[in-house]
């Protein structure tokens, strides 16, 4: 009777061993736990036993290979353990390179939970099938991977509200699988390389809030999918390149606070370009009068610039304008009446050489 109890445990231990994470897995996630400190939540109380597929926070693995390929840990969350604590997560400590043992990782979410310091473990690009790198509202630092470009099934790089300086790699135009490139808000700095336009994929490059100097590449303009490119509060200067109005489906173009100089290309005006923000910057010459049915903008900001001239009467032939502010310039003439400027108050006009009418006093 003891030797057929005994054949069962085993064979059990055999059943459970068989579909649960490796040893190697299990102490990796252990290391990784060991180097962070989350005091308000207990998220890693559950990171307990020997099988860290199943039941453990954040932690998900592959059914066929049971090796972990997911880690997803959010600060901000409608789960439960936050519900009933009501509050967002706080952790701090440092990314163990020990992470980078989880040879299988596919996806890294450890995201707002404002006190992570440290850098970016630079191990991460021998990860071959990572596919997902959200590290978004910590205090990282340090530069990003100089050869991050070897993860080629790269598909959403996020590291916003960080504090990673440095330059853009130049390998980051290798990752030909990448679709959401978010580095806003940290203290990167140097120029955006010429050949940016390699990021066929791309569907949103968000740089905002960074030190980024020299020009915008024309490059950009090969990216087909992209959708919305925000190089708002950088130092960026030269000119704006026309063909960023021929692009197909860009709805989103943020330039504002930067050091853009030279003239409005009309292309952006008569385009598929939704929300166009051009203000805080250097720009001269006049407003293009090339506004026509394709001119659709829900946003149109021109405002803190040098433009002269007056307002383009073509304006009035637009499909639609939400808010239009062309305030701050060296505008002058009537202002045209009519759609938009019916619903536009003095706000959007104020500060300029010599405009008049309303919604500003008459001419």
């Amino acid at each position: 009777m003891a030797s057929v109890l005994y054949i069962a445990a085993l064979l059990v231990s055999i059943i459970v061993s068989v579909h649960s994470c490796t040893s190697s897995d299990r102490a990796a996630l252990l290391a990784f736990k060991s180097a962070l400190r989350e005091p308000y939540l207990g998220i890693f109380n559950s990171w307990t036993g020997y099988d860290c597929c199943h039941n453990w926070y954040g932690v998900s693995c592959d059914p066929e290979t049971h090796r972990v390929a997911d880690i997803s840990l959010r600060g901000e969350s409608e789960d439960p353990i936050f519900e009933k604590a009501h509050r967002t997560g706080y952790m701090t400590g440092t990314i163990s390179p020990e992470i980078c043992k989880l040879e299988r990782l596919s996806s890294l979410t450890i995201a707002d939970w404002k006190g992570i310091t440290g850098p970016i473990p630079s191990c991460l690009t021998t990860l071959p099938f990572l596919r997902i790198i959200d590290l978004i509202g910590n205090k990282l630092s340090g530069e990003l991977p100089f050869d991050i470009g070897r993860l080629s099934r790269l598909t959403v790089l996020n590291v916003a509200d960080n504090m990673i300086s440095g330059r853009l790699p130049r390998s980051l135009t290798n990752l030909s699988s990448l679709m959401h490139l978010d580095l806003r808000n940290n203290l990167i700095r140097g120029t955006i390389p010429r050949n940016f336009g390699k990021l066929r994929m791309l569907s949103r490059a968000l740089l905002s809030r960074n030190r980024l100097q020299g020009q915008i590449p024309n490059s950009i303009s090969y990216i087909y999918r992209l959708v919305d490119l925000d190089l708002s509060l950088n130092q960026i200067s030269g000119t704006i390149p026309p063909s960023l109005g021929k692009m197909a489906v860009l709805a989103t173009l943020n330039l504002d606070g930067n050091q853009i100089t030279g003239s409005i290309p009309g292309t952006l005006i008569n385009s598929r370009i939704g929300t166009l923000n051009l203000s805080k910057n250097g720009l001269e010459g006049t407003i293009p009068d090339a506004f026509g049915p394709r001119s659709y903008f829900t946003v149109l900001d021109l405002s803190y610039n040098k433009l002269r001239g007056n307002i383009p009467q073509s304006i009035g032939s637009a499909s639609y304008i939400g808010h239009l502010d062309v305030s701050h310039n060296h505008l002058c003439g009537r202002i045209p009446t009519g759609s938009p400027f019916d619903h536009l108050e003095a706000s959007s006009f104020v500060n300029n050489d010599c405009l008049c009418g309303k919604p500003l006093k008459a001419c």
